[in-house]
């Protein structure tokens, strides 16, 4: 498959529908068919959160992921603490991660290479896997460099997405609870004959000192028309 449309269908799937571990499956699986020699591939994002989303393409490989998280040695630690690429051209002579090395060459890999992708925070890291050793040397300047890029950058706009999503849900709520919150100070004023900004402190009181919502708080003035509340706004207020 060309590099070209390769790129096109990581990024084809809407904000509205990705997930982290959707980008990385479709990343894992896109990254270890564009790469010469490659048996596999996993990827993982990091934060500064306590999830780490993650994919690999074949069961075998989630032990190299998490042999590298629970002794935090490994090219994967390596990679997200430099920023940089880290290999190991034969991991059979590597001297590094010992525990990595066991469990890789356990699942007859012999190489493999991890890329790390920064982007707002967080970091997405591909690692390419091989049954050769010397095999991977390329991977940094090739079309999975490319794969990553992209697929960090996908991940990073459906944040940002959600979030506003999120945001403009808080509004329409804040939005639609204005006219019961307006109709409630009035009620307020009403009773306390105090003016508008004073009617909305003890409204705000009220919810604080009973941990209830301001809307709700509200909606229970107006139903009872204010009827039964002087005495609790009189004593709020002082």
């Amino acid at each position: 498959m060309p590099e070209r449309e390769q790129l096109d269908r990581v990024g084809r799937e809407s904000a509205e529908s990705a997930h982290p571990g959707r980008r990385l499956s479709e990343l894992v699986e896109q990254a270890a068919r564009c790469t010469d020699d490659c048996c596999g591939a996993s990827g993982m994002v990091s934060d500064s959160g306590p999830e780490r989303p993650a994919a690999v393409t074949h069961p075998d490989l989630a032990g190299l992921v998490a042999v590298q998280l629970r002794s935090g040695d490994g090219p994967l630690p390596a990679a997200l603490e430099r920023g940089e690429p880290v290999d190991s051209a034969d991991l059979l002579r590597e001297e590094r991660w010992p525990e990595y090395r066991a469990v890789a060459l356990g699942a007859g890999v012999r190489s493999s290479v991890t890329l790390p992708f920064r982007r707002s925070g967080l970091t997405v890291a591909l690692s390419l896997y091989s049954f050769r050793p010397h095999t991977l040397q390329n991977v940094p300047h090739g079309p999975a460099r490319a794969l990553g890029d992209l697929a960090a950058t996908c991940i990073v706009r459906d944040r940002s997405y959600r979030a506003a999503l999120s945001e403009l849900d808080q509004l329409g709520a804040a939005l639609r609870s204005r006219p019961v919150v307006d109709q409630a100070c009035g009620m307020v004023m009403h009773v306390l004959g105090c003016d508008a900004d004073a009617a909305f402190t003890v409204l705000r009181r009220i919810s604080q000192g009973t941990n209830r919502k301001l809307s709700d708080v509200a909606s229970a003035v107006v139903q009872k028309r204010g009827r039964g509340l002087e005495r609790e706004l009189v004593s709020l207020s002082s």
